[in-house]
């Protein structure tokens, strides 16, 4: 069933609930609202009966019948109820058997003896529904002179008025609870289309990009600031993450296939002129054999730095022990200068520290911002490599005098396979993947990498990695034990 369809049902139901008991207390309501009113008529009759009885007997007339003086009381004028809507009936205490009534009445009212003895013996019982048709609702009071029972009033009032009252009121709750259940069906279900319209408007386009493929459409924002808005808002920002993830993994695919290819191909040319003959020409296969130990490192450097990649986004944790800076920014230098062909590689500003890491990674950072300054910087030019401290950090710096970057490039330089012209390479197999991984080092030592680049003047790279306190202050007795000469 359709989600809907169950809202409407349920709104429906939950109305009809409240409707019903809505329904039920207003027609009780309205019922002891009527019953209450009879009950008030029937005592104000019972009260206007004892009252007229006591003023017709206050000189009560005395015989003797022979054998003791007798007081003869005038009856209870019940007549003056035969045009009231009330029937009276009297009972005297001689014989309790009927003396009075009124003729506004086809025939005798049946007593309840019950409700008659209770009254004979002094008591006042609650009005009550009278048996017959029509129904009537009675009240039996004791008729009282000098605070001694005489007899009783059966007083009674036909409920046909008030039953028709109830009828009438029970068809017109009834009906109108059909109608308007009906139109709060309707009404229900307009205000669930109308709800739901965003909703279906968020499935067909999303329908219609799993379709087209397209995902640089969007979901229109609805212009009501409410759930619905925001749930759009959400999904636009899902799209254009997933996009952005399509796109990377596109480009991720293109750029692994095209820098896979140059090496193979490299490769498959030295075989195919080893295969011509080569192999009988001792400075050719060497030629050759060169040629394919520099694709196979390649294409092995590559591999690793993928790997390494793969590692990161599995989460993968690195060393943490002392690591002296000034002794690998040693280390990178001499391992940088078989590369600089032409290019004056130097060391510059260099102090003693020593921060917590891995000290692999934080070589192959420093090691991938070197190679590339030197990848980048023309025969003649100069790269520097500095380590200094900046309170609570040390910076690691590669400054070039290369060809720069452009500013519009400078947001992506870290993105994997990113490379601002693919040409400035000098041939020496740059993947777009060094700054990537340079930019991970860094996050996993909770430190920062940060460029500054001017097209045409050069660039510097700074790595900034958080020291450790404790581990600093030993860093003078350390880098003694290890044969450092200390700055003085």
């Amino acid at each position: 069933m359709p989600l809907r369809r169950r809202l409407t049902i349920s709104y429906v139901g939950f109305f009809a609930v409240a409707l019903i008991i809505l329904d039920i207390g207003l027609y009780l309501i309205v019922r002891q609202a009527l019953f209450n009113s009879i009950d008030n008529e029937l005592r104000l009759g019972a009260q206007l009966l004892q009252q007229e009885f006591d003023d017709s007997n206050q000189m009560p007339r005395a015989y003797f019948d022979g054998e003791q003086w007798l007081v003869r009381l005038r009856a209870p004028q019940v007549q003056n109820f035969e045009t009231t809507s009330l029937v009276v009936q009297a009972f005297l205490l001689e014989n309790g058997e009927l003396q009075q009534r009124t003729s506004n009445a086809q025939n005798p009212l049946e007593p309840n003896r019950q409700l008659l003895e209770q009254a004979l013996a002094g008591q006042s019982p609650d009005p009550s529904a009278g048996v017959g048709q029509p129904r009537m609702r009675e009240l039996y009071t004791p008729l009282m002179f000098r605070n001694k029972v005489i007899g009783v009033f059966q007083i009674a009032r036909s409920m046909k008025d008030a039953d028709l009252a109830l009828k009438l009121l029970f068809y017109a709750l009834f009906g109108g609870g059909v109608v308007v259940l009906l139109a709060a069906a309707r009404g229900g279900t307009w205000l669930t289309r109308a709800a739901f319209r965003p909703i279906d408007e968020i499935t067909r386009t999303a329908q219609s990009i799993v379709r087209a493929e397209d995902l640089s459409r969007r979901v229109p924002v609805p212009p009501t600031q409410d759930e619905l808005q925001r749930l759009t808002i959400t999904i636009n920002d899902l799209l254009a993450r997933v996009e952005a993830l399509f796109g990377t993994q596109r480009r991720f695919v293109a750029d692994v296939s095209h820098e896979l290819r140059t090496p193979l191909a490299a490769m498959q040319g030295n075989l195919e002129v080893l295969d011509r003959g080569a192999a009988r020409d001792p400075q050719l296969l060497a030629e050759s054999l060169s040629d394919m130990r520099r694709e196979v490192a390649r294409l092995i450097r590559m591999a690793n730095d993928l790997l390494l990649l793969a590692q990161s986004d599995a989460g993968v944790q690195l060393r943490h022990e002392p690591v002296e800076l000034d002794t690998l920014l040693l280390e990178v230098h001499r391992e940088l200068r078989p590369l600089a062909e032409g290019v004056q590689l130097r060391i510059g500003e260099e102090d003693q520290i020593v921060v917590p890491g891995d000290r692999d990674r934080i070589k192959q950072a420093l090691l991938n911002l070197g190679i590339n300054a030197l990848q980048h910087t023309p025969p003649g030019g100069s790269v520097t490599l500095s380590l200094a401290r900046h309170g609570d950090r040390a910076e690691l710096s590669v400054a070039d005098t290369g060809v720069g970057i452009g500013p519009d490039d400078l947001p992506h330089i870290f993105e994997r396979f990113y490379r601002a012209d693919r040409s400035r390479s000098r041939g020496r197999g740059g993947a777009g993947l060094g700054l990537a991984i340079v930019k991970w080092i860094a996050e996993m030592h909770d430190g920062q990498v940060q460029v500054e680049s001017t097209p045409g003047l050069g660039s510097r790279f700074s790595l900034f990695l958080p020291l450790d306190p404790q581990t600093n202050g030993a860093v003078p007795e350390l880098q003694f034990l290890h044969g450092a000469v200390p700055h003085v």
